[in-house]
Order: structure tokens, then C-alpha cells, then sequence
């Protein structure tokens, strides 16, 4: 039975409440849903980054890939990829960003789904982003 091990990467405060920022157990890692939050500093709150959705978008995608690395893996082993944003205004924005970020990246075979709905965040943010990666 391979054990299950929690993801908190140096750049991300403790967890608020009993979950982890990452989890890995065999080759499965699932990045639990991020946002645009700054690295963390010690004695200071979470402070999101922006306040525009490119800067938000561009720092949780930094927060995933962290934890991504944590768990010993990078985009090349993401299969899903789901993106929340706060405003259906923002979409056409959101995939041009996603784009970029995945060609600077030098992802050659993207994610096999993506899925974006929109949700309510707290109050400053615009996107939350989870990933689900099969380590190779």
C-alpha cells in the first residue's frame, strides 16, 4: 500500500483547515484548487496578487506548478486541468493567458480536458485553478 503524502510547498502558507495544498499517493498527484496568492511571507496574511486577471491567473498558475515540483512532477504530467473564474467576462482573456503560458512553458501535448465554470471566490480574487497530473 503506497502512503499518501501532503504537498506544502515553501512558496504557500499552512493550510487554514485540515487540507492539503497538494496530494500525492503513488503515482497520482492532485493539486487541490489555487489562487493568485503572493508567496507567502512569515507573519503576514495571504495577500493575492493583482488585482488585474493576468497577474492573478499568471501567480496561481506559479502556485500549482510549485506544488507540482513539490510532488516530484510538472505540467508534462498533467491530464486535467480545471479553471474557475469569477466572471464569464473573463474567459476570452483567461484562454489567451492559458495559451501563452503553455507555449512559453514548452507544453508540447496539453492537458486531455480542461473544464471552466464559474464560481464565487473570496472578495479580490478572479480564478482558482486545480490540476490532477499520472506521474510517468
Amino acid at each position: 500500500m503506497t502512503d499518501k503524502i501532503a504537498l506544502t510547498p515553501k512558496t504557500h502558507t499552512t493550510p487554514p483547515a485540515r487540507f492539503s495544498h497538494g496530494v500525492k499517493k503513488g503515482n497520482i498527484l492532485q493539486v487541490a484548487g489555487q489562487v493568485g496568492f503572493l508567496p507567502a511571507e512569515e507573519g503576514k496574511p495571504p495577500t493575492p496578487a493583482g488585482p488585474t486577471l493576468r497577474e492573478q491567473t499568471l501567480q496561481t498558475l506559479a502556485n500549482v506548478k510549485a506544488i507540482l515540483e513539490e510532488g516530484g512532477s510538472g505540467w508534462d504530467d498533467a491530464m486535467m486541468i480545471r479553471v474557475y473564474l469569477t466572471d464569464v467576462g473573463h474567459f476570452a482573456e483567461m484562454n489567451e493567458i492559458y495559451n501563452q503560458y503553455f507555449e512559453d512553458q514548452g507544453l508540447t501535448a496539453p492537458p486531455a480536458a480542461r473544464t471552466t465554470v464559474y464560481v464565487g471566490l473570496p472578495a479580490g480574487l478572479l480564478v482558482e485553478i486545480d490540476v490532477l497530473a499520472v506521474l510517468g
